[in-house]
C-alpha cells in the first residue's frame, strides 16, 4: 500500500510528464509500472486494443455481488506551465492544469489499498485517456470496453476543486457538471469593395445580427428557474478595413444542466441560423458537436448513499456544492451506468485550466482515505 510520501512522489512525477489526449504513452507506461508494483494476487489488467493509452484494472472480490467502477482521467492541457515548481512540466506547452495528476494519484492510492485488502465486491479501475478532448469515455464505451467482467454495475469518479479546502469532499444531488455542445457557424456571402456595398453581401453585418439574436435564447426561450449558457467566444471575418467580408466564422459553446435543456438550446440556434440565412440571402452553415460532454447527472439513490456516508464519516469534511457550468467527459458514462461524481478540494488561489494551478498535496491522502472508506461501506450493503 502506498504511503502518503510515496503518493506525493508519484503525483510529482506524473506532473512532470503531462501529455495531450490520446497521446498519453509515457503516462500510461508509468501508471502500469506503479500498478505492477502492487500485490498482483487479485488484480487483472486490461489495455484495450482500440484505446491503447487506457488501462483497466479489475480487483477480484472475495464474495462479489456487484462490480463497482472507479474512473480517473489521465490527459493534460495545451498550457505553458508558470508555477515555478521544481517538478514542473518537462513537456513545453503541456501541463496538468486541470489536476488530473491529482486524480490519477488518488486512484492509485485507492487501488493500492485494495490490492492489499481484498474487497468483498469486484472493483474496476478505469484510467481514462482523452477527457479534455476527443471524448475518451465515450470512445471506450462505443469500442465495447465495458463488457463481460469489465462492465461496472455503478461508477464513481472525482474532480479536484481549488475553491474547496484541501481534502474536503463536495457533492450534490442532481447535476454536478453541465453538458456542452461545441458550436461552429460559417456565413457565406459575397465579398466586395467597401465603397460598393450594393454589389456585395456582407457576412460581418449578418454575423453581428446573428450574435445579437442568440443573446435572447437564454433570456426568452429558457425557463429562468433552470440554467443554460451560450458563449460565442470567437468571430473571424474579413482581411482589411476597406473590403467587405464574403465569409465569417463564429465559434462558441452551449452549456446546460440537462441533456433536454441542451437539445432545446441547440434547436433554437438552428432556427436562428436558418432565419439569418433567409434574411440576409446567404448560406449559414451550423455545426453542433455534442461529442461526449453530456451533463454529469448523479444517480439519486447512489448519490444519497454517498452523501450520507461522507456526512457521517468522522474524518471527512463534506461540503454540499452547487452545480458547475464546466463540462466533464464522465457525464457520458453516467448516462450509461448509474453512479456519482464528486469534488475533492485542493485549496488553491488559481483556477482550473490556469498556468499557475498548484493543488495542495495534502488533499491526496485525505481523498484516498475518504474513498476507500466509502467503497468499503458500499460493499457492506446488499
Amino acid at each position: 500500500m502506498l504511503t502518503e510520501e510515496q503518493l506525493i512522489q508519484v503525483r510529482r512525477h506524473l506532473h512532470e510528464i503531462p501529455e495531450l489526449a490520446l497521446h498519453e504513452f509515457q503516462t500510461h507506461d508509468y501508471l502500469l509500472k506503479v500498478i505492477h508494483g502492487f500485490n498482483q494476487d487479485r488484480l487483472e489488467i486490461l489495455v484495450p486494443e482500440k484505446l491503447p493509452t487506457a488501462i483497466l484494472v479489475l480487483v477480484h472480490g472475495s464474495a462479489p455481488q456487484r462490480t463497482i467502477g472507479y474512473r480517473t482521467d489521465i490527459d493534460a492541457l495545451p498550457v505553458e506551465e508558470q508555477t515555478g515548481l521544481p517538478y514542473a512540466s518537462h513537456h513545453p506547452g503541456v501541463m496538468h492544469a486541470c489536476g488530473h495528476d491529482i486524480h490519477m494519484t488518488v486512484a492509485l492510492g485507492v487501488l493500492s489499498y485494495f490490492s492489499d485488502h481484498q474487497p468483498k465486491d469486484n472493483l474496476l479501475f478505469f484510467f481514462q485517456p482523452a477527457e479534455e478532448s476527443d471524448y475518451g469515455g465515450k470512445r471506450a464505451y462505443e469500442d465495447g470496453v465495458f463488457t463481460g467482467k469489465w462492465r461496472p454495475d455503478e461508477f464513481y469518479g472525482l474532480h479536484d476543486n481549488p475553491d474547496l479546502p484541501a481534502g474536503a469532499i463536495g457533492c450534490r444531488m442532481g447535476t454536478l457538471f453541465a453538458g456542452t455542445t461545441e458550436v461552429n457557424i460559417d456565413l457565406e456571402g459575397k465579398g466586395g469593395h467597401a465603397a460598393y456595398p450594393q454589389d456585395a453581401n456582407d457576412t460581418v453585418v449578418a454575423a453581428a445580427s446573428l450574435i445579437m439574436q442568440v443573446q435572447t435564447v437564454i433570456s426568452r426561450s429558457i425557463d429562468p428557474i433552470q440554467s443554460g449558457v451560450i458563449t460565442l467566444g470567437k468571430i473571424q471575418g474579413g482581411s482589411i478595413r476597406n473590403v467587405i467580408a464574403g465569409h465569417t466564422r463564429i465559434e462558441g459553446t452551449i452549456r446546460g444542466l440537462t441533456q433536454t435543456m441542451i437539445q432545446k438550446i441547440d434547436h433554437r440556434l438552428e432556427e436562428i441560423c436558418k432565419g439569418i440565412g433567409a434574411s440576409f440571402n446567404m448560406e449559414v452553415k451550423l455545426e453542433l458537436n455534442q461529442g461526449g460532454y453530456w451533463p454529469v447527472e448523479n444517480n439519486p439513490a447512489l448519490t444519497k448513499n454517498f452523501i450520507d456516508y461522507m456526512q457521517q464519516a468522522p474524518d471527512v469534511n463534506f461540503i454540499e456544492t452547487a452545480s458547475a457550468m464546466t463540462g466533464e467527459d464522465f457525464g457520458f458514462l453516467l448516462a450509461q451506468f448509474p453512479g456519482t461524481m464528486f469534488w475533492l478540494g485542493v485549496d488553491d488561489d488559481s483556477q482550473l485550466h490556469s498556468a499557475t494551478l498548484t493543488p495542495k498535496e495534502s488533499a491526496i491522502q485525505k481523498g484516498v482515505d475518504a474513498i476507500t472508506g466509502f467503497l468499503t461501506h458500499r460493499m457492506q450493503e446488499n
